[in-house]
């Protein structure tokens, strides 16, 4: 019976983490269109992802007391998850950048909510055993923002508009609000971990790590979203290729990214952690440097694409997991960490779009390359806060 329970709570977890794919995947083909649907240029509307960044840093912010105060966590998943239907339902038809730019900050609100509650909620689930569980999570994240493009340009193949795009995939959220709403048995912290999180959770041992792990999502999200939703403008500015196989270079990197993590959750139950972040960070400087080496050959976009969605994908859910198996992880801890994703989300894809309008397109992949050696390093004064803390606790 609990073994059916705990199956059924990951598979809700994993259906929302596919709709919260589905809001980042839609951004990156949809930006032009909606620069022309509201008057403004490319550096603009890449505002949208500064805002909605802020409202995830606020939802992250506060949905670390929500989930540790509120037992009934599957009901504050659907509601946040309705916010977030609601946004993309809102997002195509107003005629002002401002106004687009409110909603896209109430939008970032439920996608901290739901990036910090799944993610709680599923380590609770799991405890010791989350490892696998967590990079099963975000695949479904990359199911998602893999189908977004690829529904976006099949939706232009067929006569129809970028609005119906945002449309259809609102509506496919319905099913998982309704679900969520009304799941019972939502996970608690065991006492036991909750008295050992709080005693740790007061000492400062546990600072450093956890300004580190803020850090390491802080430049990996900032690379993976600035990629991700600007190599569609990047391939379209450059020439390289038009609306629509500039979106199937969109939903190649989500599906490379999909593929990636579906394999690292197998292999997350037969290496270390620390194994397979040495390989992703490795692989992922040198696809990148594929990008570098040929700006204006569309085989070796494609390659860099492909394989830097692959090396990117198992680094979040892994370099998270490392971060849990060094301390115990309150919703009021993760929310801090997590903090990381969403300044990251901030930053370096806001700061892309106006350096793409002031240097050009060509500088997309060298300020990826920058932020991603940057995680890397960040990655090594991970292991060495983790040898402290295991130091610390025998």
């Amino acid at each position: 019976m609990m073994k059916n329970l705990k199956l059924r709570n990951t598979l809700s977890y994993y259906l929302v983490f596919i709709s919260l794919g589905f809001g980042l995947g839609i951004v990156g083909p949809a930006l032009p269109s909606l620069a022309e649907q509201t008057g403004s240029t490319i550096g603009a509307i890449g505002s949208l992802f500064l805002f909605s960044a802020f409202g995830a840093m606020l939802g992250t912010a506060l949905s670390g007391r929500l989930f540790d105060r509120i037992k009934n966590g599957h009901l504050i998943l659907g509601l946040a998850q309705l916010t977030s239907a609601l946004s993309l339902m809102l997002t195509p038809l107003v005629g002002s950048l401002p106004l687009l730019l409110i909603i896209a900050f109430i939008g970032g609100l439920p996608t901290g909510i739901i990036n910090n509650g799944a993610n709680t909620l599923l380590m609770w689930t799991h405890s010791k055993k989350a490892g696998p569980y967590v990079n099963g999570l975000h695949f479904s994240f990359g199911i998602g923002a893999f189908l977004a493009p690829t529904i976006f340009a099949q939706v232009l193949k067929f006569g129809g508009t970028y609005r119906h795009a945002y449309w259809i995939l609102a509506a496919l959220a319905i099913p998982v609000i309704l679900w969520l709403c009304f799941l019972p048995n939502s996970p608690q912290m065991s006492a036991e971990e909750e008295s050992e999180a709080k005693a740790k959770g007061n000492l400062r041992k546990v600072f450093p790590m956890v300004i580190t792990a803020l850090l390491f999502l802080f430049f990996y999200v900032g690379s993976e979203i600035a990629f991700g939703n600007w190599v569609y403008t990047y391939a379209l500015t450059l020439n390289l290729a038009d609306a629509t196989q500039a979106a199937y270079l969109t939903s190649g990197f989500w599906l490379s990214f999909t593929i990636g993590r579906a394999i690292s959750t197998l292999a997350a139950a037969r290496f270390k952690a620390e194994q397979m972040l040495a390989v992703a960070f490795l692989g992922g400087l040198v696809l990148l440097s594929l990008a570098l080496i040929a700006p204006e050959s569309i085989n070796m976009l494609w390659a860099a694409t492909l394989g830097i969605g692959f090396f990117m994908a198992p680094i979040w859910a892994t370099g998270y997991n490392l971060v849990g198996q060094s301390i115990k992880l309150t919703a009021t801890i993760s929310s801090i960490i997590l903090l990381g994703d969403s300044l990251g989300g901030i930053v370096l894809p806001s700061l892309t779009g106006l350096a793409i309008e002031r240097f050009g397109a060509e500088i997309m992949p060298r300020l990826v390359f920058g932020s991603f050696s940057i995680n890397g390093l960040v990655f090594m004064v991970m292991l060495v806060q983790r040898r402290k803390m295991q130091e610390i606790n025998g």
